[in-house]
């Protein structure tokens, strides 16, 4: 036998072999589910950072809804504090508490106060003035309290999701009290409180 014949026979039989196709299969699939897994786990961990802000969001505007005396400024770094505790933030938080009161006769809202803390600025009532969409309908004078969060969502892996700011937006009316006063500053009126009695 030739040597040409020899490595015909040689690159033939080579060519119909089927040893080793697992492992190269498997170095071909491989980095494509890996990277499959990782983008999993960023989508999940980036819709579990959306849920936990919405939902510490909702619970800090519950605690101050219930509030019956004014509050200060420990009351509002210390939501500022329990909000970084709930969504375990790791990135500066930022929050807006304002109270608005609409006005029927002029058909526009008006802020009552608002605090900050971190890069928010405060409201003013030119700011709300034609937030109809934002707010609900409500009678002359009465208020509602808008609580506003802002958290940078830095995804763990870089496969396509940018950095982005969670911000959430929610309104809650006073349950126990006709409004809701900061430090000494209150309207002319005093604030009338309700029983849950008689709430319900």
């Amino acid at each position: 036998m030739t040597r040409i014949a020899s490595l015909r026979l040689t690159l033939d039989r080579f060519r119909r072999s089927e040893d080793g196709n697992v492992a190269i299969e498997a170095m071909i699939i491989l980095p494509l589910v890996f990277w499959a897994y990782l983008g999993m786990f960023s989508i999940f961990d980036a819709y579990r950072q959306y849920t936990n802000n919405q939902k510490a969001t909702y619970t800090i505007s519950d605690m101050i809804s219930r509030q019956v005396s004014p509050l200060d400024n420990s009351f509002i770094d210390g939501a500022q504090d329990l909000f970084d505790e709930l969504t375990r933030a790791v990135a500066e938080s930022h929050m807006r508490v304002s109270v608005v009161q609409y006005d029927t006769a002029a058909g526009t809202y008006e802020v009552v106060w608002s605090q900050v803390r971190g890069m928010f600025v405060a409201l003013t009532s030119t700011d709300v003035a034609s937030w109809h969409d934002r707010l609900p309908v409500m009678p002359d004078d009465d208020q509602i309290i808008v609580v506003e969060t802002r958290t940078e969502f830095d995804p763990l892996f870089d496969l396509g999701l940018a950095n982005r700011n969670i911000d959430n937006f929610v309104f809650t009316r006073p349950r126990y009290a006709s409004q809701l006063c900061y430090s000494t500053t209150c309207a002319l009126t005093t604030p009338t409180v309700f029983t849950p009695t008689e709430i319900d």
